[in-house]
């Protein structure tokens, strides 16, 4: 519940600052005599900004089993489902959460954690993960993906994406209209033809320099859900191996909405700018360092 109370109360941290920025630099006097509703677009941004990210972020659970076809594990049905449970539930209590829910998937290699809350959260592991690696290496993986739950990574990422959200539309919409009214000349009542091409190209624009962001601190969130895996098994070594053979395999690929929170992500082109997960060399480099 504190992370969903910083989220309303961030929320209207940005509306304030934003209006107190613009009206500082006098932007919404100058916008305002232009003709455009500058609260009503401060309104629009938080709205429309944080209410997608906070509504997919409520959904994530029951999304997550859906896309991937993930069986919730009620009554263990054999010795490994019974062991994933009482692993998971060792780790949870560990990390002072309470147990999560925890499934399987039919697919390649890869794992997941998702879940608006801390204490009801979904662990779930693929098919490919629990035949390809040691009990040890599936250990370290539900480690990680508990980390992450202890770590409240779920609505941190929906925190940072939704003020990225507010200042993309924010600012694509308030250019839009300068360079529509100042550089265009439209002297219509309304905003022109002008106002809505460049609005959208704004949004483009700023979207992908938003996604760099989110993709910058998806990385560093992966740093410290390696070293959370290994500090409740107690040694970095499972992590490590556990890293090593996903370095060596294709990882299953998993839908958009939970890629950054697989245990393993895919390329993510332009120089890993847009990369969810760090290359697992220096995962690896990075827990060795951390060990000694």
């Amino acid at each position: 519940m504190k992370r969903v109370a910083l989220f309303v109360l961030t929320n209207l941290a940005i509306i304030v600052m934003l209006g107190v920025v613009t009206s500082v630099l006098g932007v919404d006097r100058f916008l305002t005599a232009q003709g455009l509703n500058l609260p009503m677009l401060l309104g629009f941004a938080a709205v429309f900004g944080f209410g997608g990210a906070f509504f997919s972020l409520l959904i994530s659970k029951p999304v997550a089993k859906f896309s991937t076809g993930a069986r919730t594990i009620g009554q263990p049905a054999n010795a490994m489902e019974a062991w994933l449970l009482d692993t998971v539930r060792h780790h949870a209590e560990k990390a002072g959460l309470a147990m999560p829910e925890v499934a399987i998937y039919e697919g390649e290699p890869n794992a997941f954690a998702t879940g608006a809350f801390r204490n009801s959260a979904l662990v779930a592991v693929s098919t490919g993960l629990l035949q390809t690696m040691s009990k040890e290496e599936v250990d370290a993986v539900l480690g990680h993906e508990v980390t992450h739950i202890a770590n409240g990574d779920m609505v941190t990422m929906t925190l940072l994406q939704g003020v990225l959200n507010t200042f993309v539309i924010f600012l694509s919409r308030a250019l839009a209209y300068v360079i529509d009214r100042m550089i265009l000349r439209n002297e219509n009542d309304g905003p022109g033809i002008g106002y809505f091409a460049t609005s959208l190209v704004l949004n483009i624009v700023f979207g992908l320099l938003a996604g760099i962001i989110v993709a910058w601190f998806s990385r560093r969130r992966e740093f410290r859900a390696d070293a959370g895996s290994a500090q409740i098994l107690g040694s970095p070594r499972p992590m490590i191996s556990a890293l090593q053979r996903l370095g060596g395999m294709e990882p299953g690929a998993l839908p958009r909405q939970l890629n950054a929170f697989g245990i393993t992500g895919g390329p993510g082109g332009l120089g890993q700018l847009f990369a969810s997960h760090p290359p697992i060399e220096e995962r690896i480099a990075a827990l060795r360092a951390a060990a000694h």
